[in-house]
């Protein structure tokens, strides 16, 4: 019920009652709008519930209410109910805009200025998932959106950024692959021969340090066996040994194992496969990886830009 001015001896009806009853565990009777309102004393000890569509005012001014007395500010329209200060001071440490079903008391420490205690106590900022709340001017909530994969949190200005991590040249991960399987073959075309390896950059800055190590054997009865060996990059050669790299004499195996080292740059945050290939100098020479348990290794370094 509205606040009421009782005397001595009066009798309180039983709706007065219930009135007051509900008034004191913060109901009471309530006043509908749809339209902006300035507040009346007749407000005080009620509730006023605006419903709209369209963005309202709630307005207080002074000299309407006395000091403890309270108002309920209810807002269930879609449209967003603004409290606004008209002649009187309105303090929150909150938000005096009230978006559907936030709610908030009025209350009167004198006869021109109110505290706002809201239910909904501060709207967060966040509107995506990985979003961050932080502070961008004392208490005021501000947000940071999810930062990209990889990203490091840091400060720049005295408020914190995502950003790549800094400094070039650190090691971010490392990707291990070895293989011993005993294969042969007499191509002059290019084959796999099982050494391989997939790396996912974290950054499309990073480089990919490769290194490589695979023991051969290659054999020719009639003439000099020569072999190369080729790094590719998935369908792209970014390596390639000359071919004539292992010289024998005729009719004679050599066993030796070939290393390389390649830093690349493949400008990509998806998976990446690196592999060994080999091939022969003619039909008549045989190379052969695996052989006598040997091991053929491949490392993967991503470096950080």
């Amino acid at each position: 019920m509205a606040k009421q001015t009782f005397t001595t001896g009066q009798v309180l009806t039983a709706a007065q009652m219930t009135s007051l009853q509900q008034t004191s565990m913060g109901g009471g009777s309530t006043t509908a709008k749809t339209a902006s309102y300035v507040l009346v004393a007749a407000d005080a000890g009620t509730v006023v519930q605006m419903n709209s569509a369209s963005a309202t005012t709630i307005t207080v001014n002074t000299a309407l209410f006395a000091a403890g007395d309270t108002v309920q500010i209810q807002n269930v329209g879609a449209g967003v109910c603004t409290i606004t200060a008209g002649t009187a001071t309105v303090s929150t440490s909150a938000t005096l805009a009230l978006k559907q079903y936030d709610a908030g008391t009025l209350y009167f420490n004198t006869t021109s200025a109110a505290f706002f205690f809201a239910v909904d106590a501060a709207d967060t900022p966040l509107t995506t998932t990985g979003d961050i709340i932080y502070s961008s001017s004392g208490s005021t909530a501000a947000r940071l959106g999810i930062g990209s994969t990889g990203n490091v949190l840091t400060v720049s200005g005295g408020l914190p950024v995502w950003s790549a991590p800094a400094g070039g040249g650190k090691v971010l991960q490392v990707v291990f692959a070895e293989d011993g399987t005993d294969t042969s073959f007499q191509t002059t075309t290019f084959t796999d021969t099982g050494i391989t390896a997939t790396i996912t950059p974290t950054l499309n800055t990073s480089k990919i340090m490769i290194l490589t190590s695979i023991p051969t054997d290659s054999y020719n009865a009639g003439t000099y066996p020569s072999i190369g060996l080729r790094l590719m990059r998935g369908s792209t050669a970014i390596l390639t040994s000359n071919i004539d790299g292992f010289m024998t004499t005729s009719s004679t195996e050599i066993k030796a194992s070939a290393s390389n080292n390649y830093l690349d740059s493949p400008a990509t945050t998806s998976a990446t496969t690196y592999k060994i290939q080999g091939a022969c100098n003619s039909v008549n020479t045989r190379l052969r990886t695996g052989f006598d348990g040997s091991i053929g290794t491949i490392i993967l370094m991503e470096i950080g830009a």
